[in-house]
């Protein structure tokens, strides 16, 4: 579907969200780099990104002031990303991830410097928050923008399960992992999944852990 109105809610993007995607940008020289980045959607047609100095993606957008914002749930396109670059064969000539089922295209507006004094990674003036606006949306089959709290709620759950089948010593391991799942909820997630973790807490706070 091409020339479509532009719309994030049509591939499951809530304003105020943040989703797992995968950012392909280009450089100078043309060549494509593709990195999973996270993308906080603001708007039916606009987003933020907040992304760590030193990184390629960064880089590439600070230099070109646009890139393509792809939508998959391929675990193998995330991890080749992740882990180094895509080959060269998975890059569409308009930049975009072959295998995505939907990608849009999004130009700069402002570049501003901010690090979160919450987040882990704590070093000052090292992240650039990027505000940018969508001008062009393709979908290529149905699909829902990956927000990791709701497996963030599933590993609880399947921790929780266990949580009396085991000694103390693996029952503090649950309990750190879902204080670790409950931040990326609180900062990441929506009103459901944030009522889920609260319900667990709960529960656990019945079984004398706070």
């Amino acid at each position: 579907m091409i020339g479509m109105e532009i719309d994030l809610t049509l591939i499951g993007m809530e304003k105020g969200m943040q989703y797992e995607t995968i950012i392909t940008t280009t450089d100078e020289k043309n060549i494509p780099n593709a990195a999973p980045i996270g993308v906080l959607c603001s708007g039916r047609d606009m987003i933020l990104n907040r992304i760590f100095k030193g990184r390629h993606t960064l880089e590439n957008i600070i230099s070109q002031r646009e890139f393509t914002v792809n939508i998959t749930h391929d675990p193998e396109l995330f991890t080749l990303s992740t882990i180094g670059n895509l080959p060269s064969d998975y890059f569409s000539n308009d930049n975009s991830i072959k295998g995505a089922d939907a990608y849009f295209k999004c130009e700069v507006i402002s570049l501003k410097e901010a690090v979160k004094q919450s987040d882990p990674i704590r070093k000052k003036g090292e992240a650039i928050v990027i505000k940018s606006k969508v001008t062009d949306m393709v979908i290529r089959r149905e699909v829902k923008a990956f927000n990791r709290a709701f497996s963030c709620v599933i590993e609880t759950l399947a921790n929780f399960t266990r949580f009396d089948l085991v000694d103390e010593t693996k029952k503090q391991y649950y309990l750190s992992r879902f204080t670790e799942c409950s931040r990326v909820v609180n900062k990441v997630g929506g009103k459901e999944e944030k009522q889920a973790m609260g319900e667990i807490k709960k529960e656990l706070i019945k079984k004398g852990y706070e």
